[in-house]
């Protein structure tokens, strides 16, 4: 569950745009807040030269544009904080920068820095205001704080956390929303509970049940299993405390099936972003000028060593393997989308087949008392939506491959399995995208540095002939 809100961040009076960006960035960089820099991530920038570089980028669209900067907005930022004890600092990262990247399309750069010294972990996602080909600025619009919402509610859904059902305006954060001294909930605390215990790995769930009596929580055993401390008026079930606390999860982590997932200390690390090298010569060719040239060779460098430490990480270091690898994973994303075009257009099908059976069902009297009465033009004239619905459902029943008509339940049916499984490829897809994404593009430059050690190589190897 997480509230956003969407800043626009100004040139203060007496200060330069320089001084303003460190001001700002050097905030959310706090190594007391983001464990030393271990909670930040970027797209397109540096987090440790972000300044230099925003400003770089301002200089150049003055060169490019002629147009001096109209108004005194340098950079935007995204707060976007979570509701306490519910996200981990990885994950948090995780779903800040792919906020980051969708509502800024990918054509501005941005860092994510994901603070941890409150209750409620936040982010603070700040973008520069001009874009990455240093031709636009971005325009605040009417409703952006409602997009950035939107999609921050659909990023968290997709990653199993809760949403705002009816959000409030307000300027608030989580942390004054909520309250930092907001009790911690019953739920919670068994959840609390249940991590220490496992974290000492007992024996079987025998012994898990008795250390759970130990902590002071009567034990109720029939279809659901359920606990109740003495502060509690009614026994908690543990299907109701979400993902890794059912029974049958608890029992595979005693047994040694799953992995214990210690909600303190995530074990899991931020996957490497990856982005395609710029074609320098292909840019000045086209009009770039002597800046866009050293600040292009110097995100090349930065992007070939992010290249790296991506094939290193995926053990992707020998060429036939990352063939190997950007087949098998442009297949995968390719059969996701695939299998939710096809649902899709099955779900559509059916929406409207069920729309021709229930019109069918509505018109069919109006129909029969329109043949009784010898096709009366009169008749026709007075029920003329009624006979125009009954005709097209006609149609449509006479286009099915099938002789027998299906009923509105069994089509129901077959729409709720296809919604189920479209959500489920759904929830694949981005990560199978993002996947795809940086293998291939870690694919581009390294093809691209081949194809440049070979060009050089032809050329010394004809001068050497001549």
């Amino acid at each position: 569950m997480a509230t956003t809100r969407l800043i626009s961040m100004h040139q203060n009076k007496g200060k330069s745009i320089a001084d303003c960006l460190a001001d700002r960035t050097d905030y959310a960089k706090n190594p007391d807040k983001t464990n030393d820099g271990e909670y930040i991530s970027s797209y397109e920038c540096d987090p440790k030269t972000v300044q230099g570089e925003f400003l770089l980028s301002k200089r150049i669209y003055l060169d490019i544009t002629g147009r001096e900067q109209t108004n005194d907005v340098i950079a935007y930022q995204i707060r976007q904080s979570f509701k306490p004890r519910e996200i981990t600092p990885e994950l948090a990262n995780q779903v800040g920068y792919e906020l980051g990247m969708r509502f800024t399309k990918g054509n501005h750069a941005f860092f994510v820095a994901t603070h941890i010294d409150k209750a409620h972990i936040h982010n603070h996602i700040i973008f520069n205001s001009t874009s990455l080909d240093c031709t636009k600025k971005f325009r605040d619009f009417l409703g952006s704080g409602r997009a950035v919402r939107k999609i921050s509610d659909r990023i968290c859904l997709e990653n199993g956390l809760s949403i705002v059902e009816n959000p409030k305006r307000g300027k608030n954060h989580y942390g004054k929303w909520l309250g930092d001294k907001k009790p911690v909930s019953h739920s919670e605390k068994l959840r609390i509970a249940i991590d220490e215990i496992l974290r000492k790995k007992p024996a079987d769930f025998d012994t898990f049940l008795l250390q759970m009596e130990q902590a002071g929580y009567s034990i109720k055993q029939g279809k659901y299993l359920a606990f109740k401390s003495k502060e509690q008026k009614k026994f908690i079930r543990l299907r109701s405390l979400g993902s890794g606390y059912s029974e049958k999860e608890i029992k595979a982590v005693i047994d040694g099936k799953k992995p214990f997932a210690n909600r303190k200390k995530a074990t899991e690390k931020t996957q490497s972003h990856v982005n395609l090298l710029v074609d320098i010569q292909a840019k000045l060719q086209a009009g770039k000028g002597a800046g866009y040239e050293r600040w292009a060779k110097i995100f090349n460098l930065k992007q070939m060593a992010q290249t790296i430490n991506f094939l290193t990480e995926n053990n992707l270091l020998f060429y036939e393997d990352l063939e190997k690898k950007a087949q098998t994973v442009s297949d995968n994303f390719h059969e996701l989308s695939a299998q939710i075009k096809t649902a899709e257009k099955r779900m559509t099908e059916i929406g409207k087949l069920k729309n021709h059976i229930i019109n069918y069902s509505k018109t069919r009297e109006v129909y029969t008392a329109y043949r009784k009465a010898g096709y009366s033009k009169k008749f026709y004239e007075k029920h003329t939506s009624d006979l125009l619905l009954h005709k097209a459902a006609k149609a449509a029943f006479d286009e099915l491959d099938s002789k027998k008509l299906p009923t509105v339940k069994a089509l129901q049916t077959e729409y709720s399995v296809l919604l189920s499984e479209k959500k489920k490829a759904y929830a694949k897809y981005h990560s199978a995208k993002k996947e795809m994404q940086n293998v291939l593009t870690a694919k581009a430059n390294v093809d691209r540095l081949l194809g440049q050690d070979i060009a050089e190589k032809e050329k010394e190897k004809s001068q050497d002939q001549r």
